[in-house]
């Protein structure tokens, strides 16, 4: 599970990375409101752990604009501003839940558990483009009705290119996100490509219009007509 920690205190921000990777969380921090903006909208994460009061871009600037956006990541803010008011601005600008400083560890776990098998209850069970269809419970897909028989992996790619539909996705991306790869010395471009090609055949093959597109130097994108 992946997890965005943005802390602005060195000493908060490396315990905490410490702790969560101790609980087997793949974990990102940034120190910074701009460079927490960034990521949120760049990167995809399980959960993400908000201090309000960071250099740059305020915790509760990069909430509204993340929810402004239809962004649904679980929020756990975590401060030290601990009167009624803050916790009742955080939690109608968009938290789910709130943190006061200092904390339990244990608490903060259990709390991340809770928070992201809340979200996974609330997805959407079924992802749609155009008369694509993918099912994420019974794990089907059907074009046109026509049942698409997936690879494992070949699903977890189409579901990635659904959930970032019209947007334009890497290589990169899709090796660290899809792949779970970050730490490989050769890129796995070739195998993304060929991976790529094979979904393209069983998706777009036989129906139009053409789903999955190449973005030339760039990477690819799923929507329904050109990009």
């Amino acid at each position: 599970m992946r997890v965005l920690v943005v802390e602005d205190e060195q000493k908060v921000a490396n315990a905490l990375r410490e702790g969560l990777e101790g609980e087997r969380y793949d974990v990102v921090v940034e120190h910074t409101g701009e460079g927490a903006f960034f990521r949120i909208n760049t990167e995809e994460f399980d959960a993400v752990l908000l201090d309000l009061t960071l250099p740059g871009r305020d915790g509760l600037e990069i909430l509204e604009a993340m929810r402004e956006r239809g962004l649904k990541t679980p929020v756990l803010v975590l401060t030290a501003r601990d009167t009624l008011e803050d916790r009742v601005k955080g939690l109608d600008t968009g938290a789910d839940d709130y943190l006061v400083k200092p904390f339990a560890f244990a608490e903060l776990v259990a709390r991340i558990r809770a928070l992201v098998r809340r979200g996974r209850v609330a997805e959407a069970p079924r992802l749609t483009a155009g008369d694509l269809e993918m099912d994420l419970i019974t794990r089907k897909v059907a074009r046109g009705g026509r049942p698409v028989e997936l690879t494992v992996r070949e699903f977890e790619l189409l579901e990635y290119l659904l959930r970032h539909q019209d947007q334009v996705v890497s290589r990169e991306t899709l090796a660290r996100d899809v792949w779970k790869e970050t730490a490989r010395t050769t890129p796995l471009d070739n195998v993304i490509d060929v991976h790529i090609a094979r979904l393209r055949r069983k998706i777009d093959a036989e129906q139009g219009p053409k789903l999955i597109h190449t973005v030339r130097g760039v990477g690819f994108m799923l929507r329904e007509g050109e990009p």
